[in-house]
C-alpha cells in the first residue's frame, strides 16, 4: 500500500468533511445541522472537523464555494457578447434563474442549490458584508452592459440584482411560485427603463488628495484575477487595495481612473475562514454567471484579486489589512506615483493620476 503524504491526507480528509457536510445539510438545512452527525457520516472525530473548518458556518460556506466550483468547471465561457443590454439581461437572467430549485426538490436541498444564506449570519456583520459585495457585484455587471466602458449603468444592474435575489428569495420560501421566464422578460425590460444613474456621494468633496511620490513598487507575483483566470500584471495602473467591509467603493475607483487605465481591486478581510469565504462565495458564485454571458475582453481594464494571504496589502505597506481597509496606490512603469490611504483612497488615487496624465 502507498502511504500518502500529510498534504495528501490532509486533502483526503477535507474532501470527506466536504461531501459528509454537504449530505447534512441537504438532508437538514443549515440551522438543524449537527457538526456530530457530519462526522459521523465522513467517518472522522469531530475534532477532525473542527481542525479543517473553525465552525458550522465556515464549513457551510466551504459546502457551497465546492458546488459552485465543481459545477462551473464544465460551462462553457462566452466568447462574444450580446449585442444590446436587452439581450445581455435576458441572457444573465437566465443564466442566474437556472440555481432556481425544481418543484419537488427538497427544502434543505434547494436552499444549497439557491446559495442561501438564510439564517447563516446571526449578527450585523454579514449582512453588512454582504451588503458591500452586492455593490461589487453590480459594478461588475453595470461594466459588462457597457461593454467595458465607464460604470454608467450600475443602478440599473442593482435594480437587475435586486429582482433576480428576490426571485430566488420567492423560490425558497414559496416553492412553485412564479415563473423563472417571465422573470427574465422582465429584466430585459428593465434596461429600456430610463434610471438616470446619478453617483454624487457626498463624502468625495471631503477625501483628501492622494500623495506625490516616486517609490519603488515591488508587485507580488502569481496573483489571478477572478474574472479572467489570468495572471494579473500590477506593473502599471490603479490598485486599490478594500477590506470586505469597504467593496462598495470599488465603483469609486473605477469611475475615477483614466479611460483605458487598469484598476486593480484586491480584497482583503481580517477573518479569512468566514468573512473571507463569505467574500469568495458571493465572488465565484456572480463571475460564473457574468463569464457564461460577456465575452472576456468587456473586463479588460478591471482586475479581481482575492488577497487572502495579503500580498498586496504587504506589498503597499499594509501591516494589518482588515474588514474596513481601504487604500490605494497609482503605478506607472514599475513606480508608484501616488498614494492614499482611508475612505476614498481608490477615488483620490485615481484622480491624481488624471491630474497629471491630463
Amino acid at each position: 500500500m502507498v502511504r500518502l503524504t500529510r498534504v495528501q491526507q490532509q486533502a483526503r480528509t477535507r474532501a470527506a468533511v466536504l461531501a459528509a457536510a454537504r449530505e447534512e445539510f441537504a438532508e437538514h438545512g443549515f440551522q438543524p445541522a449537527k457538526v456530530d452527525r457530519i462526522a459521523e457520516r465522513a467517518e472522522l472525530t469531530r475534532g477532525a472537523v473542527y481542525s479543517n473548518f473553525p465552525s458550522k458556518r465556515a464549513l457551510y460556506l466551504a459546502v457551497l464555494i465546492d458546488l459552485i466550483e465543481k459545477a462551473s468547471a464544465g460551462e462553457p465561457r462566452a466568447t462574444v457578447s450580446p449585442t444590446s443590454r436587452v439581450d445581455a439581461l435576458g441572457v444573465f437572467a437566465r443564466v442566474w434563474l437556472e440555481r432556481l430549485p425544481l418543484v419537488g426538490d427538497s427544502a434543505p436541498g434547494g436552499r444549497l442549490q439557491l446559495r442561501s444564506l438564510d439564517g447563516v449570519f446571526d449578527d450585523a456583520h454579514g449582512p453588512a458584508v454582504l451588503a458591500q459585495l452586492a455593490r461589487l457585484e453590480a459594478l461588475l455587471l453595470a461594466i459588462a452592459l457597457e461593454r467595458g466602458a465607464p460604470a454608467r449603468r450600475v443602478r440599473l444592474a442593482e435594480l437587475v440584482l435586486t429582482m433576480l435575489d428576490g426571485a430566488g428569495h420567492r423560490a425558497e420560501t414559496s416553492p412553485g411560485f412564479g415563473d423563472p421566464f417571465d422573470v427574465a422578460h422582465a429584466c430585459r425590460h428593465l434596461a429600456e427603463i430610463g434610471l438616470e444613474d446619478t453617483w454624487a456621494p457626498p463624502h468625495l468633496p471631503y477625501v483628501a488628495p492622494a500623495r506625490t511620490c516616486a517609490d519603488a513598487w515591488t508587485a507580488p507575483e502569481g496573483l489571478v484575477d477572478q474574472i479572467s483566470g489570468e495572471r494579473v500584471d500590477l506593473s502599471n495602473g490603479l490598485v486599490v487595495v478594500l477590506g470586505a467591509g469597504r467593496l462598495g467603493a470599488a465603483e469609486e475607483a473605477v469611475r475615477s481612473a483614466k479611460p483605458g487605465e487598469q484598476v486593480t481591486l484586491a480584497v482583503v478581510t481580517g477573518d479569512p475562514e468566514e468573512t473571507g469565504r463569505l467574500v469568495r462565495l458571493r465572488v465565484t458564485d456572480a463571475v460564473g454567471c457574468l463569464r457564461r454571458v460577456f465575452a472576456p475582453e468587456v473586463w479588460q481594464h478591471v482586475r479581481l484579486v482575492l488577497d487572502d494571504d495579503a500580498l498586496v496589502a504587504s506589498a503597499i505597506g499594509l501591516t494589518d489589512p482588515g474588514d474596513d481597509t481601504e487604500s490605494a496606490i497609482s503605478v506607472r512603469d514599475g513606480v508608484i506615483v501616488a498614494r492614499a490611504h482611508g475612505r476614498g483612497a481608490g477615488y483620490a488615487a485615481g484622480a491624481r493620476r488624471r491630474e497629471a496624465t491630463s
